[in-house]
């Protein structure tokens, strides 16, 4: 009599709920029974994993070819070690299990072999790291000793090499470069410095390894400074940072290591990551309206050092904060120069001013009025503090020039005229000061056309004579 398939598969599946409605209670999550195993055999379920684990434990040695389901999150929670033994492991699949203690405690580890042992390596306590993450941890692993590495080795390693990476901060590689670079440079500006870094980058990357610093940690710190409307002060300390990175450079760590491979504040320029700035138009006076401002400050009746300040930035057009913070120590008087050192010019490059005649007679009566005590520009209550900011715009605004002229507006009239009269632009913003310049050029360009220079500066102070006497102006052209 033939076989009936219909029937064979009904004989099958009712043999097949009679063992899974006979079943006794289930032992513990991710553990082995025999009504397991003869449900395996009935259904044809597929072979896999690994033969051994806590199934072992709950199983005839028969059994060992029929390990447990893989893990689920429901079953991680509910886990709970055997009262009979001092701990329990739940198997998951490719050798990653679930130790359970007698204590409560649960923790993930991955068992593999490497040179001919067998060894296990500790992924983390569950729920910190849930089944998905030790199961990725687990695969992780696997890559390594795939790679012909041992995991266990490799992961002491990495955590040696944070241990270091920690120690070496930014902060602490940071002052390390300030105390080499401050000798080069005047004790006021290794001093800013400093307080720059200490105020502004401390805070948000001075904890971290100086490898682990990102350029999205620099931006993240220059737009913090922004935020608060310092955005030129974001752009100085981003350059701070960049000069430590390139020290670190140099630097090795206990390991013989490079502390820094590459330098991130050379990623991107900071005018890229922060806001574009608005463009400032300083007030200043129309070129015909010179004359007239030239005889109010001959006679200006305030303070005789306003008067020449005004004086001498009207001959020499430098920017406010570099007149009022001259030193006697930059004017080498023989020479007819003002050599304005890099860490107080904008650019931080070094700028020479050629003098011109006028321009030293302003000079003596300075000397005369203050002596060659340090600043030539002193401040009235702190003789060691240089001039306010705002005294020169202040003695403008009582002259009748509030909101028509700044100090810094004489650096405008001056290029206007200077064109005017014919003098060659790349001159003209030479002496201005206008190009930002890496330290190769600077070295170069700071001293470019000094010749010419001394030329228009000299003819610059003659016509600002000509114009506060009221004398007809030629036009100068140059050759």
């Amino acid at each position: 009599m033939g076989s009936n398939p219909t029937l064979s598969a009904n004989a099958s599946f009712q043999i097949t709920s009679r063992c899974i409605k006979k079943a006794p209670k289930a032992p513990p999550a991710g553990a082995f029974s025999r009504q397991d195993a003869t449900r395996h055999v009935l259904t044809l379920h597929a072979f896999w994993g690994q033969s051994w684990g806590n199934g072992r434990r709950f199983a005839p040695v028969y059994l060992e070819f029929f390990p447990q389901m893989a893990l689920t999150d429901t079953a991680c929670k509910n886990a709970k070690c055997d009262p009979a033994k001092p701990r329990t492991r739940f198997a998951d699949a490719g050798g990653l299990y679930l130790e359970v203690v007698s204590t409560g405690g649960k923790h993930w580890y991955w068992k593999y072999r490497f040179g001919g042992k067998e060894k296990r390596i500790a992924l983390g306590a569950y729920p910190g790291v849930p089944l998905a993450k030790a199961r990725r941890d687990r695969d992780a692993a696997r890559d390594v000793l795939k790679a012909g590495s041992d995991p266990v080795q490799a992961k002491k390693e990495a955590k040696e090499a944070h241990v270091r990476a920690a120690g070496n901060t930014f902060e602490l590689l940071a002052r390390q470069w300030h105390t080499g670079w401050k000798d080069a440079h005047s004790e006021r500006h290794a001093d800013y410095v400093l307080r720059r870094l200490e105020l502004d980058a401390f805070p948000v990357i001075g904890n971290m390894p100086i490898r682990d610093v990102t350029a999205h940690d620099l931006v993240r710190m220059a737009r913090k400074i922004e935020a608060r409307g310092a955005r030129d002060i974001a752009q100085r300390v981003w350059q701070s940072c960049g000069q430590v990175f390139e020290y670190a450079a140099t630097v090795v760590d206990e390991a013989g290591e490079q502390m820094v491979s590459r330098n991130p504040s050379k990623d991107l320029r900071p005018s890229v990551a922060l806001k574009p700035r608005k463009k400032t138009h300083y007030a200043r006076v129309e070129s015909k309206e010179m004359p007239e401002l030239l005889r109010k400050i001959e006679a200006y009746a305030g303070g005789p050092a306003t008067r020449l300040a005004m004086k001498l930035m009207a001959l020499t057009f430098v920017r406010t904060g570099e007149l009022i913070g001259a030193r006697w120590d930059e004017f080498d008087l023989e020479a007819e120069e003002w050599r304005i050192p890099a860490e107080r010019m904008k650019m931080k490059t070094p700028h020479i001013v050629p003098l011109s005649k006028q321009a030293l007679e302003v000079l003596a009566a300075i000397h005369e009025l203050r002596g060659l005590s340090g600043l030539l520009f002193q401040g009235e209550r702190d003789h060691e503090k240089p001039m306010s900011n705002g005294t020169i715009l202040g003695a403008l605004k009582r002259m009748g020039y509030a909101g028509r002229m700044t100090g810094h507006g004489f650096r405008g009239v001056a290029s206007t005229i200077l064109h005017e009269l014919g003098h060659r632009h790349d001159i003209i913003e030479l002496q201005l000061a206008h190009q930002e310049r890496d330290e190769v050029s600077a070295a170069y360009n700071f001293a470019t056309y000094l010749p010419q220079r001394r030329k228009m500066m000299q003819q610059w102070a003659d016509h600002l004579d000509q114009l506060r006497a009221g004398a007809k102006i030629l036009p100068f052209k140059a050759a």
